[in-house]
């Protein structure tokens, strides 16, 4: 029967979250501190998805200002077709946010980050 914590490959102990957990209460933290954890780091996950957004949106809408396929932004961009339709789709867990500058940067588009 298995249990909360399974035993994988080399014997190496695992414990798994379940989808709407507190892994911060899995760690033993007081119900406030964890509950208090989770929303920070929720509010930094929130944070860090707007940015890719923003990045993902500007390499968008260079390719539809130059009229560009998806394959010649690829060949510009230096990666593949494929990459290319993951940043129109949106798909942010596919990225880093460097990977994401890269490419805005290599639009020749004008970067700024503020804090």
């Amino acid at each position: 029967m298995k249990r909360k914590t399974d035993t994988i490959a080399d014997n190496v102990a695992a414990h798994v979250t379940p989808v709407g957990g507190n892994v911060f209460a899995d760690l033993g933290f007081s119900p406030a501190e964890a509950k208090a954890l989770q929303a920070q780091a929720r509010e930094v996950i929130a944070k860090k998805l707007a940015i890719k957004k923003q990045l993902m949106d500007s390499v968008a809408d260079w390719m539809v200002q130059e009229k560009l396929t998806q394959s010649k932004a690829a060949t510009l961009l230096g990666v593949s077709r494929p990459r290319v339709s993951d940043v129109i789709r949106h798909k942010n867990s596919n990225f880093t946010v460097d990977a994401l500058i890269d490419m805005v940067v290599r639009t020749g588009q004008p970067l700024q980050i503020t804090l």
